[in-house]
C-alpha cells in the first residue's frame, strides 16, 4: 500500500555523500508497484533499499556537516521538554542567545556554528517554521522567545537532520548557520496507537519539575487513505525565585530569573492518500498553546520590582501556533517531484513590557497585548536523474514565502519630532515577500568523486536580489577513507522589527553610546527599510574514516561575516529637542571558525551494536566582531559530547553520557559601546555533566525508561540578567534530576 523508501524523503546532504550507495540500489531494483502495493521490491540476492537507508544513516550520523538524530536516540536520551536538549549534543551545536548580551539567558536556543539562533532555519518536514518573528527585538537583537524547536513532541519525532555550513545555502534567507530539519512520524499500513508518559523530577526544591503525557493514532481509513492523529499535554514548573538568590544585585528586590516554566498543549492530524503507487497527497493540521510559567526575567533591570514578585508563578506570555500544509509527492519514471503549500499563524498575547530605557523587557503594567504573525510558503521542486556523460541527479525548485507581522503595542513608543514619522498612531503592521529560484547539480564524476554546484537566487520585496552561489564535493580516498569540502555564500534578510521605521526605541539618556552622550532629548533607535541583508562566505574541509562500525572525522569550518545589522551607536540625526536619532545599521565584519569532530568506537558486538562508545566535539577558534573583537555570543570555547551505549540484552538498554563545556567569555563593551569592568568579565568557567539512562522493553506492548540528569550534581547558576552584572554567567544549568517514563503501544 506505500512505498517503503522514496528517494525524495533522503536529505539532499545524504544524496550527496552516499550516492555510491543508492546507485547500487537503484541498478537492482525493480519497477515500483510489480508486487501491486506500491512498494520497492529487489530483485532475488539484490540490496533492497531498506538496507541502503539503515546503511546510509550510520555513514553520515556524524559526517562532516551532517548529523543525524533517530528515533532511538531520543528514547535512549529523552530532552526533559524541548528538542533542542538534544540536538545541542551534535557537533557544532550549542545552545546561546542571539548577542553577548545575556539578556533572556535561560531562553537560549539552538546556535550552529557560532551564527546565533536567528541564522539557524527550523523545518518541520522540510517546512519552515517562523513563530518566534512574532516576539519583539529587542536593541540587543535578544527577543524574549523559547524559538521553535518545542512545537513537536518528542514523541512524535522519526529523525531530526542537521545540516551545518555550505550545504545549508539552498534553503535561504536565515540558515547562514544550518538547518535543522524536525522529520515527524508518517501514518502507517496497518492501525497503532500508543499511549506514553514523562516525569522528570529535580533534586533542589528551587528547579521546576516537568511532566508530560501522550497519545497517538495512526492507520489506514480505506484503501489509499490513512491518517495519523497525536496529542500531547506537557508542563514544566518554573524554577523559584530563592534560586540564585545569592546573586541578587544590592538594593535589589528581585534576584536573576531562573528558568521560566512553560504549559504545552499540541494536536495533529495527518490524511495521506495515495492516489497510485506514483503519487501521494497529505493534508495536514496542528494547533500549539504554550504558555509560559514566570520566573522573573527581565532583559536590564537588575533590582526587579515587587509587581515582578508577584507575578511568580503565572502565565504572562501564551503563543498560540496554528499550522497547516497540501503536499503533494511524485515518483515518476523521469525523477521525483514535490509540490507543498504551508500556513503558520501565530499569535502572541503577553502582558505589555517596557519598550525604552531601564524598563524595557520588564512587564509594566497588568494589560495584555497579541501581535500576531502570518507566514505564508509555497515551495516546489523535481529530482531528475540522467546520464550526460556522468552520472547525475539535477534539482531545480522555486520557493515563495510572505510574512505578515501586526504587533500594535511595540510600535506605541512615544516619538517627538523624529522626521516623517508620527509621533503615535503609527502604522502596526509590517509585510514582506520573497521569491527565489534554485538549481543544484549532483554529479559523479566517478564512483569516488561526486560534485555538487548549486545556485540560489532571492528577490526580496525590500531588499532586491540575492545569489547564494554553493560548490560541494566529497571524495572517497579508499573504502574507509572520504574527504569532502564546501564553500557557499548565504545571506539574511532583515526582520520586520529592524526594517521597519515605525518600530522606536527610546532611553531617556543612560542608554545612550558612550560616544554620543545624550544632549537632553534622550536617543532613538528606528527601524530602517535601508538596510542590506547579512551576508557570509562559509567553508569547510573535512576528513572521515568509516569501517566495521569505526566512524572517526574531523572538519575545519570558516565563516566569514558581513553586513550584521545592530542597533547603531552613531546618531544619523538630531530632533528639534535634541534628541539624538540613531537607526539599525549593517555593522563590521565578523569571523567563526572552528572545529568539528567525531569518534564513535564498536566495542563488541557486530558494528558495536552491543556495546559502543560515541564522542563529538567542537572548539571555536575565533568567534568575533573584526572590528571591536567583541564575541557575537556567549558559547563555550570547547564542547565535549560523550556516550557509552549497551545493549546489554534484547530488551534492556543502558548508556552512560557526558557534556563537557569550555570556559566562557562574556562582552568586554557594553550595549552602549562603554568598557565594561569588575563583575561584568568574569569568565564563566569550564564544567562537566554525566548522566545515566536505561530504557527495557518488559513486552511487545509496554517499555518503560529512567534515568538520572546530571549525576553529579553540577548546578550552574545565573549571575544577571545581562553581562554586565553577571559576566559570561547569564543562565542556570540544573542540578540533579531523576526522570522516569513508561509507553504502551498496540
Amino acid at each position: 500500500m506505500y512505498p517503503r523508501f522514496r528517494l525524495a524523503h533522503l536529505p539532499l546532504a545524504l544524496l550527496a555523500v552516499s550516492s555510491p550507495f543508492l546507485e547500487a540500489a537503484e541498478e537492482t531494483t525493480t519497477e515500483e508497484g510489480a508486487a501491486g502495493d506500491g512498494s520497492y521490491r529487489a530483485e532475488e540476492g539484490a540490496l533492497e533499499l531498506d538496507d541502503v537507508l539503515v546503511t546510509a544513516e550510520r555513514e553520515l550520523k556524524q559526517a562532516p556537516g551532517v548529523s543525524i538524530i533517530t528515533a532511538d536516540d531520543i528514547k535512549k536520551r529523552p530532552p526533559v521538554n524541548d528538542l533542542s536538549d538534544i540536538i545541542r549534543k551534535m557537533p557544532g551545536v550549542n545552545l546561546t542567545g542571539n548577542s553577548a548580551s545575556g539578556q533572556y539567558g535561560n531562553n537560549r536556543q539552538i546556535d550552529i556554528r557560532g551564527m546565533g539562533p536567528e541564522n539557524t532555519l527550523i523545518l518541520i518536514d522540510g517546512k519552515p517554521v517562523r513563530s518566534r518573528n512574532s516576539v519583539r527585538m529587542g536593541r540587543s537583537g535578544e527577543r524574549n522567545t523559547r524559538g521553535d524547536t518545542n512545537w513537536v513532541p518528542a514523541e512524535l519525532v522519526e529523525r531530526i537532520e542537521v545540516l551545518r555550513g555550505p550545504a545549508a545555502a539552498r534553503y535561504g534567507s536565515g540558515a547562514m548557520g544550518g538547518v535543522v530539519n524536525i522529520i515527524t512520524k508518517a501514518p502507517t499500513e496497518k492501525t497503532h496507537g500508543s499511549v506514553s508518559t514523562y516525569y522528570n523530577s529535580p533534586e533542589s526544591e528551587y528547579e521546576g519539575l516537568s511532566k508530560r503525557y501522550n497519545f497517538s493514532l495512526t492507520g489506514p481509513l480505506v484503501q489509499g487513505l490513512s491518517y495519523r492523529i497525536h496529542g500531547n499535554l506537557n508542563k514544566t514548573e518554573a524554577d523559584r525565585p530563592g534560586l540564585n538568590s545569592a546573586y541578587t544585585a544590592d538594593g535589589g528586590i528581585t534576584p536573576p530569573a531562573g528558568k521560566e516554566g512553560v504549559r504545552n498543549r499540541d494536536l495533529n492530524g495527518m490524511l495521506r492518500w495515495d492516489l497510485n503507487s506514483q503519487q501521494t497527497i497529505e493534508i495536514e493540521g496542528s494547533y500549539s498553546r504554550q504558555g509560559n510559567i514566570y520566573a522573573g526575567d527581565r532583559a536590564v533591570s537588575t533590582t526587579g520590582s515587587e509587581l515582578l514578585n508577584q507575578l511568580f508563578g503565572r502565565e504572562t506570555n501564551i503563543m498560540y501556533r496554528r499550522a497547516g500544509s497540501l503536499t503533494h509527492r511524485g515518483n515518476w519514471d523521469w525523477g521525483t517531484s514535490q509540490l507543498v503549500f504551508s500556513y503558520e499563524n501565530t499569535r502572541n498575547r503577553r502582558l505589555n513590557e517596557g519598550l525604552a530605557g531601564s524598563s524595557e523587557g520588564s512587564i509594566n503594567a497588568g494589560d495584555m497585548s497579541t501581535s500576531e504573525y502570518d507566514n505564508y510558503a509555497l515551495s516546489g521542486e523535481v529530482n531528475i536523474p540522467f546520464n550526460f556523460g556522468f552520472s547525475q541527479v539535477a534539482t531545480l525548485g522555486f520557493e515563495y514565502t510572505k510574512e505578515v507581522l501586526d504587533d500594535p503595542f511595540s510600535m506605541s513608543q512615544s516619538a517627538t519630532a523624529i522626521p516623517g514619522t508620527a509621533t503615535t498612531g503609527r502604522d502596526s503592521e509590517a509585510t514582506n515577500e520573497n521569491i527565489a529560484f534554485f538549481v543544484e547539480n549532483n554529479i559523479h564524476l566517478t564512483d569516488r568523486w561526486t560534485l555538487t554546484p548549486g545556485v540560489r537566487f532571492d528577490n526580496h520585496t525590500q531588499f532586491g536580489s540575492n545569489w547564494s552561489p554553493s560548490l560541494n564535493t566529497s571524495y572517497q580516498l579508499t573504502d574507509a577513507v572520504s574527504i569532502k569540502g564546501g564553500l557557499s555564500r548565504a545571506f539574511k534578510a532583515p526582520n520586520l522589527y529592524q526594517s521597519n521605521s515605525n518600530y522606536i526605541y527610546y532611553t531617556m539618556g543612560n542608554g545612550c553610546p558612550a560616544d554620543s552622550p545624550n544632549m537632553g532629548g534622550g536617543c532613538y533607535v528606528q527601524g530602517s527599510d535601508d538596510l542590506d541583508a547579512e551576508k557570509s562566505w562559509n567553508f569547510e574541509l573535512g576528513v572521515a574514516y568509516a569501517q566495521n562500525g569505526w566512524n572517526a572525522g574531523v572538519t575545519y569550518f570558516r565563516n566569514e561575516y558581513e553586513d550584521k545589522i545592530v542597533a547603531g551607536l552613531t546618531p544619523t540625526s538630531i530632533t528639534t529637542a535634541d534628541g539624538q536619532i540613531l537607526q539599525w545599521e549593517n555593522a563590521s565584519k565578523a569571523v567563526v571558525a572552528g572545529w568539528e569532530g567525531t569518534l564513535n568506537i564498536p566495542l563488541m558486538g557486530v558494528d558495536g551494536d552491543v556495546l559502543s562508545w560515541n564522542t563529538n566535539f567542537t572548539y571555536m577558534i575565533e568567534n568575533k566582531n573584526k572590528r571591536t573583537g567583541e564575541p557575537l555570543s556567549v558559547i563555550p570555547k570547547f564542547t565535549i559530547n560523550s556516550i557509552l551505549d549497551w545493549q546489554a540484552t534484547e530488551a534492556l538498554n543502558l548508556n552512560l553520557s557526558m557534556t563537557l563545556y569550555g570556559y566562557q567569555d562574556p562582552r568586554n563593551l557594553s550595549g552602549t559601546g562603554a568598557q565594561e569592568s569588575g563583575e561584568a568579565l568574569k569568565q564563566q568557567g569550564g564544567y562537566t555533566l554525566w548522566a545515566v539512562n536505561g530504557n527495557y522493553e518488559l513486552t511487545k506492548n509496554w517499555s518503560f525508561g529512567a534515568g538520572i540528569n546530571n549525576l553529579l550534581d553540577k548546578e550552574i547558576k545565573r549571575e544577571g540578567n545581562a553581562s554586565g552584572s553577571g559576566g559570561a554567567s547569564t543562565y542556570n544549568d540544573p542540578g540533579r534530576a531523576y526522570y522516569a517514563s513508561a509507553k504502551f503501544t498496540f
